[in-house]
């Protein structure tokens, strides 16, 4: 039973793999000194990233996936947050 009423769909998995795109994307570019670590493009990546292979691993029931992308959007969020408020 899905508890998370999330079906896999083609969105779910088109939002999965940006979601791994995305991180590989912003490890890469910090990684090579493209981006900073620190910067707001770096942690939308991540937010963004995490949200979609969050997407996927509930339409997936892949709970332990799920939870750590729950935190790490969590944290990308905060200091997206951060930024903004300065």
């Amino acid at each position: 039973m899905n508890m998370f009423k999330i079906k896999p769909s083609k969105f779910t998995e088109i939002c999965g793999w940006y979601g791994m795109v995305a991180l590989i994307l912003a490890y890469a570019l910090a990684s090579f000194g493209v981006l900073s670590a620190g910067g707001a493009v770096f942690q939308t990546l991540n937010f963004t990233g995490s949200i979609g292979i969050m997407i996927d691993a509930f339409s997936k029931q892949i709970i332990q996936v799920a939870l750590l992308n729950i935190f790490w959007a969590s944290i990308g969020l905060i200091v997206l947050i951060k930024f903004l408020i300065g």
